[in-house]
């Protein structure tokens, strides 16, 4: 299994438990599809996308997924952010249904510092949309939203898209990323 594919298998396991952890809240009739949907997408990428082996990279071009240093400083920090935010939630704003909203916003920052240790510039993307997720969850916290609200919104939500992003045909190489960035249609 190439280091791309363990990647993908990440998130596609976090997008899983994102909308398995986050659906009960939600009307049985929506909770059970939504489920489902995220087991087969899952089991989707961990069996098929298994199957297909990626080109090897013409030599001298940098691997796609590196699981080095840099990798591990932005895990390190991600979390560190997760472990005080949560206490903070917990002990000092005692407000426990932003939790799902500060775990969605930390997830999608930790996405924009992937993007810089892989040099992948399209992880911005969806580093932007699952924290802007996470900071709509944690503004509806603060408005007493209901919970299914914001599980929805900072829960489901970004599990759908983790799913969606690895569901997608990657790019082997971080040059076909940022082609797709600035051009707006894969390379």
């Amino acid at each position: 299994m190439t280091k791309d594919q363990t990647g993908r298998i990440i998130g596609a396991a976090f997008g899983l438990v994102f909308i398995q952890a986050n659906a009960a809240t939600l009307p049985t009739a929506v909770a059970v599809p939504l489920r489902l949907l995220s087991l087969a997408a899952f089991l989707w990428v961990a069996v098929l996308g298994r199957r297909g082996r990626a080109a090897a990279p013409p030599a001298g071009a940098p691997s796609g997924t590196r699981f080095g240093r840099r990798y591990w400083y932005v895990v390190a920090a991600e979390v560190a952010g997760l472990a005080a935010g949560l206490v903070v939630i917990a002990q000092v704003l005692h407000t426990p249904q932003a939790s799902v909203g500060w775990i969605a916003f930390v997830v999608g920052v930790h996405f924009s510092g992937l993007a810089v240790a892989w040099r992948r510039p399209a992880l911005h993307v969806l580093g932007a949309s699952i924290a802007a997720c996470g900071a709509a969850g944690l503004v509806l916290a603060g408005l007493d939203a209901p919970v299914a609200a914001i599980r929805a919104v900072a829960g489901v939500l970004p599990g759908a898209l983790l799913l969606a992003s690895v569901l997608r045909p990657g790019r082997t190489t971080p040059a076909a990323a940022a082609s797709e960035v600035r051009s707006g249609t894969p390379a």
